[in-house]
């Protein structure tokens, strides 16, 4: 099933310029949503200042060398896989250390900066390099000669 956010761009066109982009990831990271809503490993996306974001998930039993942080384009992927020994005999085994996969759509202003592991907490830290036009600017208009 796919979700469609946008379902008549038109209806937005004539009073947006430049947002062709914008609309296209917004329907990408509907439908990641949509086809790929996990629920395991669990996260929470924290604003820690103006800019600055971090990430963190709860990654129990998982070593630092299981765990692969990488950007691909506007996406930010975070892949664990451990080495089950099932030789060991279990009586119960409740620990899931299943291999996963967790994708975040970054927007083109969003750095990402450091990542770090904190008694089975990944942190990876964000920063939003955009600023908000805060100001009023006028743009002058130029007078040509008409030929």
């Amino acid at each position: 099933m796919t979700l469609n956010l946008f379902p008549s761009r038109s209806v937005y066109e004539p009073f947006t310029v430049g947002f062709d982009k914008l609309f296209d990831q917004l329907q990408d990271t509907a439908n990641n949503i949509a086809k790929n809503a996990p629920n395991w490993p669990p996260y929470n996306i924290k604003k820690v200042k103006d800019n600055k974001y971090v990430i963190e998930m709860a990654v129990a039993g998982f070593a630092k060398s299981d765990i692969e942080v990488t950007v691909e384009g506007n996406k930010l992927v975070i892949k664990g896989a451990t080495q089950d020994n099932e030789s060991e005999d279990y009586l119960f085994k409740g620990i899931a250390n299943r291999a996963f996969q967790r994708t975040f759509t970054i927007a083109d202003k969003v750095e990402v900066g450091d990542a770090e592991m904190v008694n089975g907490m990944l942190r990876v830290w964000l920063e939003n390099l955009y600023h908000a036009q805060e100001t009023v600017k006028k743009i002058a208009i130029k007078e040509t000669e008409s030929k």
